[in-house]
């Protein structure tokens, strides 16, 4: 007993018993520090986004108490719709009344379609993100293997191409490859759709017969089992999808290239080939493993860039999307409409930030 209780191994918790409670109230202390950190910072700026699309619409040289009540409205009507908005308060009042409302959900009501702004952007949001993530997969599958490519064969004939390809990409307006895409593989050839998401018939049969489950038609057609109507919107998406995409691969393979010159100079790549580790192993494994936490950054911009920045292709192509209602607004002048679009884009790169802060700590203990 007396032997036990000297070593701190009996029931009354010796020293040897508490040795590992403080580790770990520690290590306890230092997750839940650091998960409050990221969630003060991620409301910290959703605020400021609220607060930059508020002063933007106050801003902006769009009246929207005279895009409700019209310009034939008297002045009683005008000062009792101006009151009804709260636009008589002070700025700080009105930004903390924004923010309420966006907080409850509330982002306003759209005059171009007499509905509640976030049943607009949940109806036309789907669209969008279908779009971006196809073309954000066409640029990741093509651009990462073609960036380390070119890497690993520095200034020869592959560098060149893809160099080259690069640099036509970033070089070409969206909206003018949009259009000779149409112009080639829709009006010469007829290889792919057209116009929209759907072809007249099969937009019936959709809205008929396919229950929305995501919004989004190649996964619920799929879910429904409906294939002709899945042909049909694939044959739709694929050449716009291609011609975002294009844009994303010239980014991400010019990224991954110069990420993968400065690997293949280090050290432990020379020594893995001095000891005969197979050239593949060492560029696919150890080379491109160690380029993973910048190049999930770069696909992250990459997605939430093609997640806004698809007004343009979803004009030329008639795409239902959040850009083309955005744009439609905006020649509306409905003022709700833009601002309930531009908070959704931010919040879009506010969750992917997180999300590749995530994806760090899978890929690197270190961030851990």
């Amino acid at each position: 007993m007396t032997d036990l209780a000297g070593t701190g191994r009996g029931r009354s918790g010796g020293p040897g018993a508490d040795a590992g409670r403080p580790l770990r109230g520690g290590w306890v202390g230092r997750r839940a520090r650091g998960l409050l950190g990221l969630l003060a910072t991620l409301a910290a700026t959703f605020l400021g986004l609220l607060f930059v699309t508020f002063i933007i619409g106050r801003v902006i040289p769009i009246d929207p108490v005279l895009a409700i009540v019209g310009e034939r409205a008297t002045t009683a009507q005008y000062e009792a719709a101006r009151e009804a908005l709260g636009l008589n308060e002070p700025l700080l009042v009105q930004f903390g009344y924004y923010v309420r409302d966006v907080l409850s959900g509330d982002l306003g009501t759209s005059i171009l379609t007499a509905r509640p702004v976030i049943e607009d952007i949940g109806r036309v949001f789907p669209a969008t993100l279908e779009l971006a993530t196809l073309a954000t997969l066409f640029g990741v599958l093509l651009g990462v293997p073609a960036g380390v490519l070119a890497a690993v064969r520095q200034g020869r004939l592959t560098d060149q191409l893809v160099r080259l390809l690069g640099l036509f990409g970033y070089s070409m307006p969206v909206f003018w490859l949009g259009l000779m895409g149409l112009l080639l593989f829709y009006g010469q050839l007829g290889w792919v759709g057209g116009p929209g998401r759907l072809d007249t018939t099969y937009q019936f049969i959709f809205e008929l017969e396919v229950p929305r489950v995501t919004g989004a038609i190649l996964i619920d057609t799929a879910l429904a089992g409906a294939w002709d109507v899945f042909r049909n919107a694939l044959s739709h998406i694929v050449l716009p999808a291609a011609v975002l995409g294009y844009y994303s691969l010239a980014y991400i393979s010019r990224m991954t290239r110069s990420f993968m010159l400065e690997q293949l100079r280090q050290e432990y790549v020379t020594t893995a080939r001095v000891k005969g580790m197979p050239e593949w192993r060492v560029v696919w494994v150890h080379a491109l493993g160690n380029v993973l936490v910048p190049l999930i950054t770069v696909i992250a911009l990459s997605y939430a860039q093609l997640l806004e920045g698809s007004v343009l292709t979803e004009t030329v192509f008639a795409w239902p999307g959040l850009g083309l209602y955005i744009t439609q607004a905006l020649f509306s002048g409905d003022l709700a409409a833009v601002m309930g679009g531009t908070i959704v884009v931010g919040a879009a790169f506010i969750l992917l930030n997180l999300l590749s802060d995530l994806l760090y700590r899978l890929v690197d203990p270190r961030a851990r």
